[in-house]
């Protein structure tokens, strides 16, 4: 079994997977963020992940698995390239390392975009060995990717703030815990069932895309402006309007920027990883958006494209086993 370790920003993560891909553990501790904040400082989120990892290692490092570790991986960079750097990834390189020199096995280091790619394929009929699309959207990612044989290269996204990042400002505007993005989901889901899967009236602008690019400070402006305006006694039914809103807008502006890309290069295969992608409104929007279309869109499972370490795991083995 390959031992994989992710430290990111908001999530502690190990798994174990085996030589066949099957996952066998998979053990996550989210990091702690106060109630009104909206994120955590690099310094204070490698202090938890250092607290976190020997607990979620005691498991792993007992038998029956101990003795069947073959190798580590670990997430040492945000992205595969020169000059990609976060202080938090140092907590699983340092654990990884050590555990690597005690086991006497060998010791690989992925990114961490490698990872998330790597876990929203994992049993998904995506060919990998095809060029495809993909997103990274998440807490501090909104990128649209060009992957070719594992070479990633950035072609879209955001210019400014990400998805992650809108959806949690508003929604802890809105008094909701950090990270907001599953209740947020919820209501945005209860509010189309509301509407009879009908758009509400149009109180935000869409989201502006140009060349590929996205800019969302604006739409966040425009939304914290109207629900600071509205009536103490309108506010809920305000909020929960902008939510549905929000998320309409989110997966409008994925369906225009994809339609976008293919024009300027063909694929037919669209992969969706990271802890927006999770969301099931989304995915129904952008499934029925493009139903008729000659496109595939291909969602890792929803616990699998969050921060997760089983994609640096899967990585592990292919290294040590192909």
């Amino acid at each position: 079994m390959i031992l994989g370790i992710d430290t990111s920003n908001y999530t502690t993560s190990v798994a174990l997977t085996d030589s066949n891909g099957n996952i066998r553990l998979d053990k996550r501790t989210p990091l702690v963020v106060k109630q009104g904040e909206r994120g955590l400082r690099q310094s204070h989120a490698l202090f938890q992940h250092m607290e976190n990892l020997p607990l979620l290692l005691s498991e792993v490092l007992k038998e029956p698995f101990r003795s069947q570790i073959k190798a580590i991986a670990v997430s040492s960079r945000p992205r595969p390239v020169e000059g990609s750097y976060m202080p938090v990834f140092k907590a699983g390189m340092q654990f990884g390392s050590v555990l690597s020199n005690a086991l006497a096995i060998p010791y690989y280091t992925f990114s961490h975009q490698e990872g998330h790619l790597a876990a929203a394929a994992h049993n998904t009929l995506i060919n990998e060995q095809v060029s495809y699309f993909a997103y990274h959207l998440s807490g501090g990612t909104c990128e649209l990717l060009d992957v070719n044989e594992q070479h990633i290269s950035i072609i879209g996204g955001s210019n400014d703030i990400s998805f992650g990042q809108l959806i949690d400002r508003f929604g802890v505007a809105t008094g909701l815990a950090f990270p907001a993005g599953r209740a947020m989901d919820e209501i945005a889901l209860s509010q189309w069932e509301e509407h009879n899967h009908t758009k509400p009236p149009n109180k935000l602008k869409p989201i502006p895309i140009k060349e590929l690019y996205l800019n969302l400070s604006g739409i966040e402006t425009q939304a914290l402006r109207i629900l600071q305006a509205a009536d103490v006694k309108d506010k809920q039914k305000v909020q929960n309007a902008l939510i549905f809103e929000l998320f309409l807008k989110i997966s409008d502006s994925l369906e225009k920027l994809t339609k976008e890309a293919l024009k300027h290069q063909y694929k037919d295969q669209v992969l969706f990883t990271g802890g927006v992608s999770a969301s099931t409104f989304l995915r129904k929007r952008l499934l029925d958006a493009f139903s008729k279309d000659k496109i595939n869109l291909f969602f890792g499972e929803p616990k699998l494209s969050s921060d997760n370490a089983v994609g640096i795991s899967l990585l592990g083995g292919k290294a040590l086993w192909h």
